[in-house]
């Protein structure tokens, strides 16, 4: 038997039932160890899930990650940084003004305070308290003043300011604009996803979701706002534009006048 052929076969399986667990894959491997299995993993790129333990596994090319990196399949979940804490650190690092507990939970869809505090506890990432709660900030001194100050600026925007800000933006641009903006916007870390974007935005999840896809693959059409060779000249070329008017208007003038 050719040795793609089990590979072959748990590919087959797990594109059919979408998430399997390791007896399924015992199931088509045959009596094999552990360890074969891993290979096989290995092999046909496999990636396990951060909850349930890692129990349950899927393909890549099955997940459809958010721009979190982040997936669910019922009450699985799956990320591109592979484990839990991982995935905590991950979101933390890329966060804008840090995040809470309460916001690293609901976009883990797990409780997150016991993996946290043993982060913390080996430097992987830092916390500061503020108004009572614990901030979750990067371990790197220059992003975490950064991710601070960020913080700090917060009530700004939490006051409405910036909901507002970006009504009026939206009602001034055309179709492809908004949606690659709502795109844009729910690339931001502390964006809360697609659906949280649409919701304050007033749009279409599908619309904010399709966005941030262009975006990310730059599949849209830029239009120039001049046309070619439209604007202003540059100075050199104007100058010698200039100057050769006036040379040929002295030397008519002077024509003239012999």
């Amino acid at each position: 038997m050719p040795k793609s052929r089990p590979t072959q076969s748990l590919v087959d399986l797990i594109r059919e039932q979408i998430v399997v667990t390791l007896p399924d894959m015992h199931a088509v491997l045959g009596p094999v160890s552990h360890r074969t299995v891993c290979r096989k993993l290995t092999q046909t790129g496999c990636r396990s899930s951060y909850s349930h333990r890692g129990r349950y596994y899927t393909l890549d090319e099955l997940a459809d990650f958010d721009a979190h990196g982040l997936w669910s399949y019922g009450d699985i979940h799956f990320s591109r940084s592979g484990t839990l804490k991982a995935t905590l650190i991950n979101l933390v690092e890329r966060s804008y003004a840090g995040l809470f507990a309460r916001d690293l939970r609901r976009m883990v869809k797990l409780d997150v305070l016991a993996a946290l505090s043993k982060l913390t506890q080996t430097g992987r990432i830092s916390r500061t308290k503020i108004g009572g709660h614990y901030l979750y900030v990067s371990k790197h001194a220059d992003i975490r003043r950064q991710q601070q100050r960020n913080q700090r600026a917060l009530p700004l925007v939490r006051g409405g300011i910036f909901e507002q800000a970006s009504k009026s933006l939206l009602g001034v641009l055309d179709e492809k604009q908004r949606r690659l903006y709502a795109g844009l916007e729910s690339l931001r870390p502390d964006s809360g996803g697609d659906r949280q974007v649409a919701a304050r935005l007033g749009m279409a999840r599908a619309t904010v979701t399709k966005g941030r896809k262009q975006l990310l693959s730059e599949d849209f059409e830029t239009v120039r706002v001049r046309k070619p060779g439209g604007g202003r000249k540059p100075a050199r070329k104007f100058a010698i534009v200039v100057g050769f008017f006036v040379e040929n208007s002295c030397s008519l003038f002077f024509r003239d006048s012999q």
